[in-house]
């Protein structure tokens, strides 16, 4: 896989780059350089993003950094058998626990929602730091929505996060999880209420909860397709009026000739030429 001349290798995280150094420098080198575009391009090109995971994991396979980008590789791309082996490997490496929601999660993406909400109520979880919690506790949420438990889904997320006035990193996704649950049990006016609240804390659109609220209130918007669209339909309407105006004043030449042969004139009008037309331009406990 190509890699731009401008990345170095240097820019990925200190603890990240403390554990390649186990490795030769230019193995090192080589695999800091291919987690570095895992990380440009996860988010917009998860496929790309794949393959430089896919490189460095060829190459330094023993490292967790390197386990866990390619299980975040393997995520994006909905590969969730293959993220959670990954993972797992990390894990298994680290003995770190921070992983625990997003292998939960995974087990969701294999249709395992059941095991996900065993791993929401395992001592793991009291291992992880608030925003694990926090994320653990949507994941659960989205377990019960899976099998159609949505009145606990909504209590799943009911939590001194959720109520705090405070903004934190997980506030806006926390708020639009609530809200997007309580949507679809029906409870649209609190979706409404929570929907406002979340674009209150949604500060770098990690949501469309703007759009989600707008759809509420009713408002349309119109993509750039649909102007284009509108333009065209315009165009067509002023083409037509044209040529209306113009069969008309054909029509009225028509009738002025008939007129003028039947006094015995040239049968032309006055100076040969049409007239030119103008066009218009997660309540505490996951085990609810």
């Amino acid at each position: 896989m190509p890699i731009p001349e401008e990345v170095t290798g240097e820019e990925i995280d200190k603890d990240v780059r403390q554990e390649l150094q186990s490795l030769p420098k230019t193995l090192a080198d080589d695999v800091a350089k291919n987690l570095v575009m895992v990380a440009r391009l996860l988010d917009e090109e998860p496929e790309k993003a794949y393959d430089y995971s896919r490189v460095a994991l060829r190459l330094a396979s023993r490292v967790a950094a390197v386990r866990e980008a390619a299980g975040f590789a393997a995520y994006a791309n909905q590969k969730y058998s293959e993220a959670l082996a990954e993972f797992r490997a990390a894990r298994r490496m680290t003995g770190n626990v921070d992983l625990w929601p997003v292998m939960a999660d995974c087990e969701r993406g294999l249709g395992r929602p059941e095991k996900a909400l065993d791993m929401a109520g395992a001592p793991e979880v009291h291992k992880l730091d608030k925003a694990g919690q926090v994320e653990m506790r949507l994941v659960a949420a989205g377990a019960r929505r899976d099998m159609d438990q949505l009145d606990a889904a909504i209590v799943t997320l009911q939590s001194p996060e959720l109520a705090s006035n405070s903004l934190q990193p997980w506030t806006a996704r926390l708020r639009y999880a609530y809200a997007d649950a309580l949507l679809a049990a029906g409870r649209a006016d609190e979706a409404r209420e929570w929907f406002a609240k979340a674009v209150e804390a949604d500060r770098d659109g990690s949501t469309d909860a703007s759009d989600r609220l707008a759809e509420l209130d009713g408002v349309a918007f119109l993509d750039a397709l649909d102007e284009s669209a509108d333009d065209a339909e315009r165009e067509d309407e002023d083409e037509s009026r044209a040529g209306q105006v113009h069969d008309s004043r054909d029509g009225d030449s028509s009738h002025e000739t008939e007129g003028d042969e039947s006094d015995g004139g040239e049968g032309e009008t006055e100076d040969g030429h049409d007239a030119p037309v103008d066009e218009d331009g997660f309540e505490d406990g996951f085990e609810n």
